[in-house]
């Protein structure tokens, strides 16, 4: 026998019930410090933690394997060293035939030779000898030991295994390690008979779910540590020889080690760093960040207050102990979700000590590798059966695009007196390049968490705001960060943000920042003048009404000023020869709580049931429908001004007043005494003006301010409600009607477990005045060959009229559900959606009678369509995600088949840039 430096009793318990009985196998080894021989004591234990029985001993070293076969089930919660002091001794004294050998340490890192990033919990040994150690959070190894050999190994889920040549003349060195990930599956492990060992181990751990699950507290706060990278890699030589890349050259070559010494090389674009306190609160369920500090550093980017907002803990958070986590919008299965079985294959690899608590070690993986799912391994606690490490990653063959690979590795502590919760963790996602001339990107996140406090709740109105940023989060004293920081930067971090200074100014790289934020924004910023010129899809179109048309536009930014946005646009047609134009001013009165105010006016050419209201956000279906036939066009013009205030957390009101005037460009006229019939007087021409009511509530929405805009995260939990009123009030400004418009309008999107997520948007509305009918609801058609999400895809513009409506939108999207099992085409990664668009309503008859026969010119006046008492339905069904950008519908439509000029079914394709 032997002796390491340093000394660990360690009792191991492999038990296995057979009847009523109990068979322990009981390992000791016993390591001391200095080497020598004999025994000199034996001390009492210091520590007894669970099965882990630590006893200090001066020295010796021995192993000794004892067997008992009837020992009760109640020994396991007992220091064995009292039961067995006795023999124990004798056994050690005898057995030891005393003499000491050299002690080697092999110390140093495993990271990934891709990215850079540490590999935690990894198995370093040397080969052919029972020596070895795991690594720490950070990658970190140190191995003491006596049973030298000529090589160490180094092995990790994922990954593949690696073998280093130890030099044996030194007693003290460093072994580094890089290592490529894998795709291979895990090894196959048949069982004959009896259940796999695993399930009765993960029954435990979903039964005691909920006592572990950190949500359960009544409220909980830490201080956060997050840090943010992101690198170019995948340099292919043909990218590397592309003029702009070969201006960075120099750049490039100093970093190409980044990943080790024989890692990739990546080049680093963006670093961030925040300070931040977290908070929690279970009834009512609230969240709050207070971002304190923020440091950003990165080309094109400005350490600007959205960047801020989004770096915290709040786009940080991953509960392995809820079933769902979502991931660059995407819902992955938890290994530890309810239904686990029909998602996972487990595999019981060993038990293992991992933070001072012996552990089950599980491998995982997908029993379909399309699934959005995970593989990797747990490390569960053997008696609380409580998470202690988590390792998950997704590969490239999982049903999302443009991603190779998502890792998350996580830490628990056990805090209070069972809850356990993640106080590291780090998130790497791998975007792969999209063709061989361009290059990859890595994007790395860590989170620290500490000084954690529980069941301490704070007030509900406290949690107000869930994203707050500090007035003075780009202020700090010189050393701050070094200080601030949970773990110091490494060498390679350090090396980023001197890199990052010194590329960011190469002007090739400002240009093609400019050309992205071009394309993805819409707008040219013009430092100069601080406005930002656009949008580009509406610079040029042509329709029969104005010929050629020409519009330019602009808005400021907050260069300009953080409180007053200005905006305008001004157009020309060739063939009508009138100028358009719109411009409007914007106040912000206040951020906390969120108050602006504006007034605006336009005079534009619009279409009846085409307008920019019912269109919405799809700016290139409305820039389409600028082209073309430009049936029942008018112009109109419209003077507005408003006030939105946030009342409180969620609810939000709008108050204003808007004055319209409508000047057709087709046959249209009105009786303005429909009770004189075809003798009434008729007009053409009208102006109405309104006061406008708009309450918004959305239990727990989150809203992140870009600039001077306020952005809104959406819903996680409840539906968004929105509420309108229209009070028109005649001869104010000239006015023409009295009358009153309401809507109601609920929207959510949720989950329905494995079967996928949905989406439902409803609308209700009621106009009890008599009015001319494009004062009236006109559905919002498609007659393009794209698929447009909000709207009829098989309603022509213009078919249907409407006083009082129900419109119903829903679509279910089942993800990889269907294609995944399908063997020949589950590798394309297609995705199956289904929906339905219903739409019931009806006219009265006052605004039946509304409409004239005739114009002032004697021309036949166009009428329109009403619902029946049946409804406009229309289904479809769609597979997405093909070439990873084309979607393609095919829509029926189930009701008015009989009416003239519509098509009862057709297939639309739509681009979608989809994860």
């Amino acid at each position: 026998m032997y002796l390491p430096e340093g000394f660990l009793l360690h009792l191991r318990f492999n038990d296995k019930v057979i009847s009523d009985k109990i068979i322990i196998r009981i390992t000791l080894n016993i390591a001391t410090s200095p080497p020598c021989y004999g025994v000199s004591s034996i001390k009492k234990p210091k520590r007894i933690d669970r099965t882990l029985k630590l006893f200090y001993f001066q020295q010796a070293f021995v192993s000794i394997d004892i067997h008992a076969s009837t020992f009760p089930p109640v020994i396991r919660r007992f220091p064995l060293f009292y039961i067995l002091s006795t023999q124990l001794a004798v056994v050690l004294f005898l057995s030891l035939n005393g003499y000491c050998q050299t002690t080697y340490t092999i110390s140093g890192r495993v990271t990934d030779a891709q990215t850079g990033v540490p590999i935690p919990f990894a198995g370093v040994a040397i080969k052919g000898k029972s020596a070895g150690v795991t690594t720490n959070f950070e990658g970190f190894y140190a191995l003491k030991t006596t049973q030298m050999g000529d090589s160490l190994m180094v092995s990790s889920m994922n990954y593949r295994t690696r073998i280093k040549a130890i030099r044996k003349d030194s007693i003290n060195q460093v072994i580094d390690f890089q290592l490529l990930s894998s795709e291979i599956k895990l090894q196959e492990v048949k069982i004959y008979a009896g259940e796999n060992p695993a399930y009765n181990i993960l029954r435990k751990v979903i039964k005691n779910k909920p006592a572990h699950n950190p949500n359960r507290l009544t409220a909980y706060e830490y201080e956060s540590y997050n840090k943010i990278e992101v690198d170019v890699d995948n340099l292919s030589e043909r990218f590397k020889k592309r003029r702009s890349i070969r201006k960075i050259t120099e750049a490039v070559d100093k970093f190409e080690k980044i990943a080790g010494e024989d890692g990739r090389p990546v080049i680093p674009i963006y670093l961030s760093e925040s300070l931040s306190n977290y908070y929690f609160r279970e009834d009512p369920r609230k969240k709050k960040e207070q971002i304190l500090k923020t440091k950003i550093s990165g080309i094109a980017v400005t350490d600007g207050s959205l960047i801020s907002q989004l770096i915290g803990s709040s786009f940080q958070q991953y509960n392995f102990y809820q079933n769902w986590l979502s991931i660059v919008e995407k819902d992955f299965h938890s290994p530890i979700a309810d239904g686990w079985k029909n998602t996972y294959e487990y595999y019981l690899i060993d038990t293992t000590l991992v933070g001072g608590y012996w552990c089950y070690q599980i491998d995982y993986e997908p029993k379909r590798e399309q699934d959005l799912a995970f593989n990797g391994s747990i490390w569960i606690d053997t008696l609380t059966h409580a998470l202690v490490q988590v390792d998950a990653s997704v590969g490239k063959r999982a049903n999302i695009n443009f991603i190779e690979r998502i890792k998350i590795q996580q830490e628990y502590e056990q805090i209070g007196d069972s809850t356990w919760m993640p106080v590291k963790s780090r998130v790497l996602i791998d975007v792969a390049e999209l063709t061989d001339s361009t290059a990859g990107m890595l994007v790395k996140f860590y989170t620290s968490n500490r000084n954690v406090t529980v069941n301490r709740p704070r007030p509900p109105k406290f949690y107000d705001y869930p994203l707050e940023l500090s007035e003075d989060y780009r202020d700090y004293p010189e050393g701050y960060w070094d200080k601030a920081r949970h773990e110091p930067l490494t060498t390679g971090e350090q090396t980023a943000y001197r890199l990052i200074d010194s590329v960011k100014h190469v002007p090739v790289v400002r240009t093609y920042m400019e050309v992205l934020n071009m394309a993805v924004n819409g707008y040219k910023r013009i430092p100069k003048l601080n406005i930002d010129a656009g949008p580009f899809l509406y610079l040029y179109s042509n329709n029969i009404i104005e010929g050629h048309r020409i519009r330019l536009g602009g808005k400021t930014n907050p260069d300009f000023s953080r409180k007053w946005v200005l905006s305008g646009h001004a157009a020309y047609g060739t063939l009508d020869q009138k100028w358009k134009y719109n411009v409007s001013v914007d106040y912000i009165f206040s951020r906390k709580p969120w108050t602006i105010g504006g007034i605006s006016h336009s005079y534009d050419l619009e279409r009846i049931g085409l307008s920019s209201e019912a269109i919405g956000n799809n700016v290139l279906f409305g820039a389409m429908t600028r082209w073309g036939a430009y049936r029942r066009g008018y112009f109109e013009g419209v003077s507005s001004a408003y006030l939105k205030r946030e009342l409180f957390r969620g609810f939000t009101q709008t108050v204003g007043i808007r004055h319209r005037s409508f000047e057709p460009m087709y046959a249209f006229a009105y009786r303005t005494a429909p009770g004189m019939g075809d003798r009434s007087p008729t007009k053409s021409n009208y102006q109405n003006s309104e006061l406008f009511f708009e309450t918004r509530w959305g239990k727990d929405e989150v809203f992140i301010y870009n600039d001077n805009e306020r952005l809104t995260l959406g819903t996680q939990r409840w539906p968004l409600v929105i509420f309108r009123y229209q009070l028109g009030m005649k001869n104010l400004m000239n006015s023409d009607f009295n009358y009153h418009r309401l809507s109601l309008n609920v929207k959510q999107n949720f989950r329905i477990g494995i079967l996928g997520r949905s989406y439902y948007n409803l609308t209700l509305g009621y106009i009890p005045s008599t009015l001319p009918y494009p004062m009236l609801y006109t559905p919002l058609g498609n007659e393009s060959f794209f698929y447009v999400d909000n709207a009829f895809n098989l309603m022509n513009y213009f078919e249907f009229v409407s006083d009082r409506y129900v419109q119903l939108r829903y679509e279910h999207n089942f993800e990889g559900l269907l294609f995944n099992r399908i063997p020949a085409i589950k590798r394309l990664k297609w995705r199956f959606l289904a929906n339905a668009k219903v739409l019931y309503g009806s006219v009265r008859p006052a605004n039946l009678n509304l409409l004239a026969t005739t114009d002032a010119l004697g021309r036949p006046v166009l009428g329109f369509s009403t619902l029946a008492k049946a409804p406009y339905v229309e289904v479809g069904y769609a597979i997405d995600n093909i070439f990873k950008v084309l979607r393609v519908d095919a829509v029926h439509r189930i009701t008015y088949r009989q009416n003239p000029g519509i098509t009862p079914f057709a297939v639309k394709f739509s681009f979608w840039f989809n994860i």
